[in-house]
């Protein structure tokens, strides 16, 4: 699956982690997919869930063994 845009947010901690992927979806068209790299523990745990939350569709969440995370989220409708 080929992704839209990527955004690297292994360098930033949470909150910020969601916040800078909800800005990079708004430069989205519905339908558009994110590739997101980032961290285990608190990011993983919250920027999946708060996606969801938005209404946005995961598609993928790949560990690359060496403690970071590739997501692939489709943009979804805004509730």
């Amino acid at each position: 699956m080929q992704a839209d845009d990527f955004l690297d947010i292994t360098d930033v901690v949470c909150p910020i982690t969601f916040v800078k992927v909800k800005v990079a979806l708004e430069e989205l068209d519905d339908g558009q997919i994110l590739e997101v790299r980032l961290n285990e523990g608190e990011p993983i745990q919250n920027v999946p869930r708060s996606l969801k939350d938005e209404g946005h569709k995961i598609l993928s969440l790949d560990d690359l063994g060496n403690g970071t995370f590739t997501l692939l989220v489709k943009k979804g409708g805004l509730k």
